[in-house]
């Protein structure tokens, strides 16, 4: 109970605190006349040597690193879902349900905890019905349960089978396939983010996001391809076949992530999660590629350890 109450006592601090610390610091830096371009490069400067140190450092660095940002990223989805009129999503109780996930997760690929503890996670869901049969003020509980849900499957599950793919390689912490994975998702958007400003002419799903273009998508497919060959001469974990099927899978599917999540801002009249992320938006416009991503490169991956 006092790590429940510390828990969403610190995500507190983080969902107020966090938009206002950002404007801060985008006003110090004078970040707000910039372009977009400049924006992103001097927000990658900062944040990539960070993550890769992050990543490569060790395990529990690359835990804390995607628990925090997974953390944010749900704040974020459920901060937006509780803008629209008559919602309450469970924001600190279905996070904690994610930062649980994320933990037991990430000691079960370990293995230093049985697979069994799993379990946990079954009364703690069910907690959702419970907590808002008691809950007088909302009028629409199971609307509102769905959305606490949503955030914990769309959100918080795929940031925790990250770490199923960290260590799918005989069950021990595998740097090289997370870096692949976060090179080839860079590689997509920003090959199809110049590709489509120089090119874009042809729209892609104009009813979700009107600036998208195939000229663009091709763009990220081919970036994403030479990554993937670079990757398969020094990343020697996987195949060439297998660096080229995830290329094409976080091309393909990073693409669909990019546009559902679109699609639910435009449903609320919003065109980014948050402003945490100069030139990006919040973590959730960051990594919404990887979302959608990560569960069909780990279920390639399995299907097809090799030819």
């Amino acid at each position: 109970m006092v790590v429940c109450v510390d828990f969403i006592s610190v995500s507190r601090i983080l969902h107020s605190s966090t938009s206002q610390l950002s404007n801060r610091k985008i006003e110090i830096m004078g970040l707000r006349e910039m372009s977009n371009l400049q924006q992103r490069v001097i927000a990658a400067i900062i944040a990539v040597p960070f993550l890769l140190f992050c990543v490569l450092f060790s395990d529990y660095t690359f835990l804390g690193l995607f628990l925090l940002i997974g953390v944010a990223a749900q704040l974020e989805f459920y901060k937006l879902v509780g803008s629209i009129s008559d919602n309450l999503p469970l924001t600190f109780y279905g996070t904690f349900c994610g930062v649980v996930l994320h933990l037991l997760t990430f000691f079960i690929e370990k293995g230093e905890i049985a697979y069994s503890n799993y379990y946990i996670l079954s009364p703690l869901l069910a907690l959702i019905f419970f907590i808002k049969l008691y809950n007088a003020k909302d009028e629409k509980p199971f609307k509102n349960i769905a959305y606490t849900f949503l955030g914990i499957i769309y959100v918080a599950l795929p940031f925790a089978l990250l770490t199923v793919l960290a260590f799918l390689k005989n069950e021990t912490y595998d740097p090289q396939i997370i870096l692949g994975c976060l090179f080839l998702l860079w590689a997509s958007d920003s090959g199809a983010y110049f590709a489509g400003t120089k090119f874009g002419k042809t729209k892609l799903f104009e009813r979700v996001s009107p600036k998208k273009s195939w000229e663009g998508s091709i763009g990220g497919l081919i970036a994403a391809m030479i990554v993937a060959y670079v990757l398969s001469m020094y990343y020697t974990n996987y195949e060439s076949w297998q660096w080229f099927g995830i290329g094409i899978i976080i091309v393909v599917a990073g693409t669909y992530g990019d546009l559902v999540e679109s699609l639910f801002k435009r449903s609320i009249n919003i065109k980014d999660s948050a402003d945490t992320i100069p030139g990006h938006g919040g973590f959730l416009d960051r990594f919404d590629g990887l979302l959608l991503s990560i569960p069909f490169i780990i279920t390639f991956l399995k299907l097809f350890p090799k030819l």
